[in-house]
């Protein structure tokens, strides 16, 4: 097998030798699918006021319903510090976002027979069987002992998040603190293989299997993917999955070509003051993360959504079977698994195989219907569909901070409300 930086170099030489052809969604007024213009209108208008008091630098929306997009919206400023203004097809940094494409991945293999999620991680990683869990003192300050595992690591409980990984962040125990922040900036400093290798000396935070804790388990899946396609995870999502889908502005690097298209954060976050930074996509990653390393276009996301909508096709590509997105559409936590309410989106949702999953249509605090799925990412996006009301919408704008948990929710109750029939 080659090494992980040559397969990266090659991956990237190929997405810039040969460009990928965009497509668009066919259009229709919002009329015509069973939605109100003048509803939808306060989308525009929201994000318009919030642009001009200061809150975000601008963003775009696009709400498709039965396979047509009926809304799109783009405001303010692609980069507001030079007066660059947004543009539908603004380039952003998706983050976590990156993830349901990892996971889409790992299951186009699994259909192929190369990847079962019953499998141990090991069986692709030899260094993840040998991690332990940890046993911390009761104000979880101090390691006191690890323990075996009482089961293996599957990919299943990466593609769920119960895999007994975190993220750095995510807590201040002793254990926390042996993890890397976030894989996104962890890829500009150390290759896979060191990355791979601190993981697999930290402890696990649980035994796999027994509870909910969102962590660095994609970016473990990519590995994976990279172990049992034999290529590159970039290389692997533009063959597999960005080109059949025609997301030509979707990879894991911005090529000079397209930097004057690319988003920035505000200078500093409206609400905490704090300065927000953002990763450098411009140049090559030391490693292409699962977890949150990817750039997208809203055009381009609203084709990925579209394509599980449809079940795993778009415009005659087939990417997966229908019982697969069914599948990975489902809820895989199952009954005594702890930690999800914990996390956004939170009460009101489990998870599937890559997605937050909506239980039922009460609950949750914010609108939807029972079998919706979503997720978003740390520098501003998100992305939801409804199979129920036949709905993609996919928002897109660079505001790392809090605020962007606001904005998940406005949309929610914003696209919702516009149904009228």
């Amino acid at each position: 097998m080659r090494p992980l930086g040559t397969l990266v170099t090659l991956a990237v030489l190929l997405l810039t030798a040969l460009p990928v052809q965009g497509a668009s969604l066919p259009t229709a007024k919002p009329e015509e699918v069973g939605l109100s213009s003048a509803a939808l209108a306060r989308i525009g208008q929201t994000l318009r006021a919030d642009v001009e008091a200061g809150r975000i630098p601008g963003a775009v929306v696009v709400v498709a319903r039965r396979g047509r997009i009926a809304y799109s919206e783009t405001v303010g400023f692609r980069d507001k510090a030079s007066g660059a203004p947004m543009k539908p097809d603004t380039i952003f940094r998706i983050a976590s976002m990156t993830k349901p494409m990892v996971s889409v991945a790992a299951m186009m293999l699994h259909e192929e027979g190369r990847l079962m999620l019953g499998d141990p991680v090991a069986k692709y990683i030899p260094a993840i069987g040998e991690m332990r869990v940890a046993v911390l003192d009761a104000g979880g300050q101090t390691l006191e002992s690890t323990v075996p595992l009482t089961r293996p690591m599957t990919v299943q409980d990466l593609l769920r998040h119960t895999s007994g990984l975190t993220y750095g962040n995510r807590g201040t125990t002793a254990a926390h603190k042996l993890y890397p922040e976030s894989s996104s900036r962890a890829s500009r400093e150390i290759t896979s293989a060191e990355f791979i290798d601190r993981l697999a000396k930290a402890p696990l935070l649980f035994q796999p299997g027994t509870k909910w804790e969102y962590s660095l388990s994609t970016d473990v899946l990519g590995r994976v993917v990279e172990v049992a396609s034999g290529k590159g995870l970039g290389q692997f999502l533009d063959e597999r999955i960005f080109r059949p889908l025609k997301m030509a502005d979707t990879g894991f690097v911005v090529p000079v070509a397209k930097r004057e298209r690319l988003a920035q954060a505000l200078a500093t976050d409206p609400d905490t003051g704090k300065t927000q930074e953002l990763i450098d996509v411009t140049v090559p990653p030391k490693f292409e993360c699962g977890g949150g390393c990817a750039v997208s276009t809203a055009g381009d996301y609203v084709r990925f959504g579209q394509m599980l909508l449809n079940r795993g096709s778009l415009d005659g590509a087939r990417l997966l079977g229908r019982k697969t997105v069914e599948y990975m559409t489902s809820d895989h936590l199952a009954p005594g698994v702890t930690g999800f309410s914990n996390y956004l989106p939170g009460a009101g949702y489990g998870f599937g195989l890559g997605f937050a999953v909506r239980r039922d249509a009460g609950v949750a605090d914010s609108n939807g219907s029972a079998g919706d799925y979503n997720w978003g990412g740390a520098f501003g996006t998100y992305f939801w569909v409804d199979p129920k009301e036949q709905l993609v919408v996919v928002s897109m704008t660079q505001a790392p901070g809090p605020i962007r948990v606001h904005y998940r929710h406005l949309f929610r109750a914003l696209v919702y409300q516009s149904i009228n029939d």
